[in-house]
């Protein structure tokens, strides 16, 4: 089998702001596994704690790894890279390619091949923080966009009445829409504003709360946990299907992301494992394009919530292949899972 890499930035349409800061883009690295006249396609967003800083980083991680032979099982292969200390993202980019290639040799689609169907349910789409004023004229265009649930990112370093007065700003620009409300803070507030924040928002029709406390903080989500207003989800807090047991007491779900967590192969166990425990699943995502995101779609009946949604911010998007459909984003109906780089 053949390996090439691809640099491509990836500029988004408005930087998005959380609480850890502001992103306007990044370079991406796009891996293509061909063996005959099929390729398949993966794509790497770089991240410090996935694992690869940078671009460069994950290809010579790659590049090493692939220079020892690509034989066997993917799950075999995925076991070998990841004792071999290939960081998750880089990781996540070389096996959803594999999966895409054995898809399109076995002439099916991905989530076929995986036994699943072709649903998802709605996906959220993000709204970063800003001020109200911006909210007011960001919230319409995704709505115009189809987007039938908001994420909207809280946590800001300007504390709790900040957040309430953008959050404040979204319902209002979104009432009479009927879109559901989910909240994710990226950590950014105290077990003291987490509680106070839980309260206020299920009073305000939220979902959920997405990692309400820091990594690293994990041991006070037991308190928070108790008499909690609103479910619980883990993000960065979860990365491999490992971690899901110390979280069984003080979570009511995990969100997995493929580059967090490496990909297609461990985003499995992630699922079977939460689900083992009672736990709801999510899958999100990074600064990915359509080819990352058409990977994570070929999974969407697995979960119970879905935000799939970085490649509809992308100026352009440089991939196709992840359709979204009255606000769902959808597996792709063809051999493989769907994304490819555009020429």
């Amino acid at each position: 089998m053949k390996v090439d890499y691809r640099t491509l930035y990836l500029k988004k349409r408005f930087p998005l702001r959380i609480s850890r800061g502001e992103i306007s883009g990044g370079e991406n690295l796009f891996v293509s596994v061909t063996d005959g006249a099929l390729t398949g396609w993966g794509e790497m967003a770089p991240g410090v704690t996935e694992g690869a800083a940078t671009v460069a980083e994950g290809r010579a991680q790659l590049e090493g790894f692939c220079a020892t032979g690509l034989e066997g099982a993917i799950h075999d292969i995925w076991a070998r890279a990841h004792a071999a200390g290939v960081g998750a993202c880089a990781l996540a980019a070389l096996d959803m390619a594999l999966w895409d290639l054995r898809a399109k040799q076995a002439n099916m689609p991905l989530y076929q091949l995986l036994g699943l169907a072709r649903r998802g349910v709605v996906s959220s789409l993000t709204v970063g923080i800003n001020p109200p004023e911006v909210v007011h004229a960001r919230v319409p265009l995704l709505l115009a966009r189809g987007a039938r649930a908001l994420k909207i990112k809280l946590g800001s370093t300007d504390g709790i009445e900040a957040d309430k007065a953008m959050f404040a700003a979204v319902n209002e620009a979104a009432q009479g829409s009927g879109v559901a409300l989910r909240v994710d803070a990226n950590g950014g507030w105290s077990l003291k504003d987490a509680r106070r924040m839980m309260d206020w928002l299920a009073t305000r029709g939220v979902d959920y709360v997405e990692q309400p406390l820091v990594q690293g903080a994990e041991d006070q989500l037991p308190e928070l946990f108790q008499n909690r207003a609103l479910p619980i989800f883990v993000d960065e807090s979860c990365r491999l299907s490992t971690d899901i047991p110390a979280f069984v007491h003080c979570v009511d779900g995990v969100n997995l992301k493929l580059m967090k967590c490496g990909g297609i192969t461990e985003a499995l166990r992630i699922v079977a494992t939460a689900r083992a425990h009672g736990l709801k699943t999510m899958i999100g995502c990074m600064g990915e394009s359509s080819v990352s995101i058409a990977a994570g779609a070929s999974l969407s009946a697995l979960f119970d919530y879905i935000d799939l949604d970085s490649h509809l911010n992308l100026d352009p998007d440089p991939a196709t292949g992840a359709a979204f459909e009255n606000g769902v984003t959808l597996p792709a109906d063809q051999p493989g899972h769907g994304g490819i780089l555009n020429a």
